[in-house]
């Protein structure tokens, strides 16, 4: 499968993932809020997270692919044992942890939550129920990273959908279940925590289900194993220690911003604000990054210096001619998006603003921390953990220290704002530090070339930004504030925005928007562009 269909498929499915996420979202605030009980369940929702990522996810995403690669290529039975013995691996290594954590759950929500009593308690509760999805994040992101390596795209971007449908079916029974509207800790009732709770988690149970019928599609049968010998896990291992030290780090900062957050009661906001800063990201870039790893990893493993360097300014180039102009549209457009997105059941008007305050400062961050992440997969692909995670420390050294020094400039109630300013920088910092390494490694980055188009894209990304945010002033004038104001506003904003910078880029003959046209077609079978 060409790079073009490959990111083509997971687009496609990214999108409907994405916006059936973005549902979840909206249903989630419509239901709970952004106060004390939204940063319960968002602190604890998230925690389950942090633990795989500790403890499997960096590694599945960055080493383990490599490594079935060459286990593919490599081995007699193409690497079918090695998967087997590592889907037993994590199954019972994270089934353990499950158990440590489920028994520990007062003192992790008592790292991550600032705040005590009640609020704490309902964390507690929550986390409980939450830390199942741990075993399922891993056994389900071990599955993707099989499919991958045998050039199997589609399900694991498709399957989140499940998901978001089964938590938005849990947030409308939420809202039926007896009890304060909106729920407030001390007055949630113990069948709105259970509904709430077992929801959430059942999704991330079916989401991982429903990838198994894939992975007989390509012919993988698991077999009960655990070959603690194998040279690739024994490869895995070795590179892991620079991939968990990355993780951790990246969790230290990830602590203090949490803390920082949740002080002031933003952290709902500021995640809220993050999750739809993500979409241009994951659209577009995690497409890239996913199908462009495998090809990478093999362009690597035979010393393709050029080719490796082909493939770094393909997937940067190709994101960037939608990432720039998404980073754009949401900096013109961050409090109408917010407002009509979550101007609904126990969100007022006054905190969608404080979203979209929060979503316009995370725009200035979308560009850098995407290039970084197409930048990263260089060094994974070359099988360099290590590099990685010391550009790591200073990024969140870079976070902690503008984190802390804007909380304390700004006031209280920009808290989010200042959160989010931080990231941008920091990851700024790590795309300049990255850039500088890879060019040293590639033999250059085709810095000129990449230089220019984001030059032209930034331009045409300003003019089309320029005009929706005009046409977006003018109509919520006329329709109101409120969410259908702001609602019809984005669109017909979008509408003529759009447009304006289709028109720009097509003028400058920008040759992405044929590598960029390739990835939609690609689906349907077209080649890549280069």
């Amino acid at each position: 499968m060409t790079l073009g269909r490959a990111s083509g498929t997971m687009a496609i499915g990214t999108v409907a993932s994405r916006a059936s996420g973005f549902l979840r979202t909206v249903a989630i605030a419509a239901a709970i809020g952004t106060g004390a009980v939204g940063d319960a369940y968002n602190v604890a929702n998230t925690t389950p997270n942090i633990l795989y990522d500790l403890l499997l996810g960096g590694v599945l995403s960055s080493v383990i692919v490599p490594v079935l690669v060459r286990a593919v290529r490599e081995d007699e039975d193409e690497g079918e044992a090695f998967a087997s013995s590592l889907l037993t691996l994590v199954v019972l290594g994270l089934g353990v942890i499950v158990v440590v954590a489920t028994m520990a759950a007062p003192a992790i929500v008592g790292v991550y939550l600032a705040a005590g009593g009640a609020e704490q308690d309902l964390a507690v509760t929550f986390l409980r129920w939450f830390l199942p999805q741990v075993v399922f994040y891993g056994l389900g992101a071990t599955i993707g990273a099989i499919l991958n390596v045998r050039q199997s795209f589609a399900a694991p971007m498709f399957t989140p959908v499940l998901n978001n449908l089964i938590v938005i079916a849990t947030c409308v029974a939420f809202i039926f279940v007896p009890g304060p509207r909106p729920p407030t800790v001390g007055g949630i009732s113990d069948t709105q925590i259970t509904v709430l709770a077992a929801g959430t988690t059942l999704g991330v149970v079916v989401m991982t289900f429903a990838l198994l019928p894939s992975l007989r599609a390509v012919g993988f049968r698991y077999r009960p194993r655990l070959d603690l010998t194998h040279p690739g896990l024994r490869q895995a291992m070795r590179l892991a220690g620079w991939t968990l030290l990355y993780v951790a780090i990246s969790q230290v900062g990830y602590l203090v911003i949490v803390r920082l957050a949740s002080s002031t009661t933003a952290y709902t906001v500021y995640t809220y604000g993050y999750q739809i800063f993500q979409l241009p990201y994951a659209i577009v870039a995690v497409s890239v990054i996913t199908a462009l790893l495998p090809r990478m990893s093999a362009h690597a493993a035979d010393n393709r210096r050029d080719l490796v360097r082909q493939d770094l300014s393909t997937g940067t180039r190709l994101a960037a001619v939608v990432i720039v102009p998404a980073a754009l549209a949401l900096l013109a457009l961050g409090r109408p998006i917010a407002v009509a997105l979550f101007n609904h059941g126990a969100v007022s008007y006054t905190e969608a603003l404080r979203i979209g305050d929060t979503l316009a400062a995370f725009a200035v961050a979308l560009v850098p921390f995407s290039l970084f992440q197409v930048q990263l997969r260089v060094f994974y692909a070359q099988q360099d953990s290590r590099t990685p995670a010391l550009v790591n420390m200073g990024i969140v050294a870079t976070n902690i220290a503008g984190a802390a020094a804007l909380s304390a400039l700004l006031p209280d109630r920009l808290r989010s704002v200042a959160l989010a300013l931080a990231f941008a920088v920091s990851y700024l910092v790590g795309v300049v530090v990255s850039s500088v390494l890879l060019r040293g490694r590639l033999g250059g980055i085709d810095a000129g070339r990449i230089a220019r188009m984001l030059t032209q894209v930034t331009i045409a990304g300003g003019l089309g930004a320029v005009v929706a945010a005009g046409v977006c002033a003018l109509v919520r004038e006329a329709l109101g504030q409120g969410w259908l104001g702001s609602g019809v506003s984005v669109v017909l904003a979008c509408a003529v925005g759009l447009p304006v910078y289709l028109v720009a880029i097509v003028r400058m003959r920008l040759p992405e928007m044929a590598a960029l046209a390739t990835t939609v077609r690609g689906r349907f079978g077209s080649r890549s562009t280069h």
